[in-house]
């Protein structure tokens, strides 16, 4: 397999071109938020040959603790020692994917990087996509040979809840929120105890960094979209979230894309936001 950095998006062809290439690792990161075994179910029905499953409540999160959101981040030795237990080494490829454009697939993503791992690429229109071009499902399970994966945490990647509550009133960070319309005004929260948004973020749906058929839009097509929502705020002020610190992960890809990098993840996103009380909270427009 060559040895120049995987792109950020992977077609379907591309990956044929590759599976069962030793040195790749295909994972299957579907879920549902409502039936948080939906995914392994659906994986046992059919998945990308080689594929191993990420659930993400029990590989792709920490422990929920008093104080903290709906998906912590994962401790990072126990995320690299499953992802090495899985056929992860510091040379291997890595393809995740989903059957939500990402929404789910972008978390493993994310981490990946967070843990020093460059070589991740999401499979752009998911299972789907894969389907689509003719591609096989199967239901065996792999058994992969162990490897060896450093976890060289990154934390300039991600901001605290904290270090965020203290930056908000100077300006320092601006916020983008991943989230449904509906979710981000407050009229509509079917999740969280407390709807709202963080005072002055930005509403930025990640649905719509995708066409109808599930695809990124380009590159162009994102940079406006992005240049259009935020002006002269460059990446490095920008603090990415959405309910729980996973969907948010896909406005973040999406600026890569656009070439717009260097934005971080608010890992604790809404959930964790609204664990104290003493923090502010928007409904409504913008504001």
């Amino acid at each position: 397999m060559a040895t120049h950095p995987l792109p950020l998006l992977m077609s379907a062809a591309a990956l044929r071109e590759r599976i069962g290439n030793p040195r790749l690792a295909v994972f299957d990161c579907r879920f549902s938020l409502k039936d948080t075994e939906a995914g392994r179910h659906a994986y046992a029905a059919g998945h990308l040959p080689g594929a191993i499953y990420a659930h993400l409540d029990e590989r792709l999160s920490g422990p929920v603790r008093t104080g903290t959101g709906r998906h912590p981040l994962p401790e990072p030795a126990l995320l690299a020692g499953w992802l090495g237990a899985s056929g992860v080494g510091n040379d291997t490829d890595v393809v995740v994917y989903d059957d939500l454009g990402g929404a789910f697939a972008v978390r493993l993503w994310w981490l990946l990087r967070w843990l020093g791992h460059h070589r991740v690429a999401v499979l752009d229109g998911g299972i789907g996509a894969w389907q689509a071009g003719g591609g096989a499902l199967t239901t065996m399970v792999p058994e992969p040979t162990p490897a060896i994966l450093s976890a060289k945490p990154d934390d300039s990647l991600w901001i605290t809840t904290d270090a965020l509550a203290a930056a908000l009133p100077t300006g320092a960070v601006q916020v983008i929120d991943a989230r449904a319309p509906e979710r981000y005004r407050g009229e509509q929260e079917p999740i969280d105890p407390v709807g709202g948004h963080i005072p002055g973020a930005i509403n930025l749906p990640f649905t719509e960094n995708l066409g109808p058929d599930g695809r990124f839009l380009p590159a162009v097509v994102l940079r406006r979209r992005f240049d259009d929502a935020l002006g002269s705020i460059p990446p490095t002020r920008l603090a990415h979230s959405c309910g729980s610190g996973v969907n948010a992960c896909h406005n973040l890809l999406a600026m890569e894309l656009a070439g717009l990098a260097g934005s971080r993840l608010y890992a604790g996103s809404w959930s964790e936001w609204i664990r104290s009380p003493d923090r502010p909270i928007t409904r409504g427009a913008r504001g």
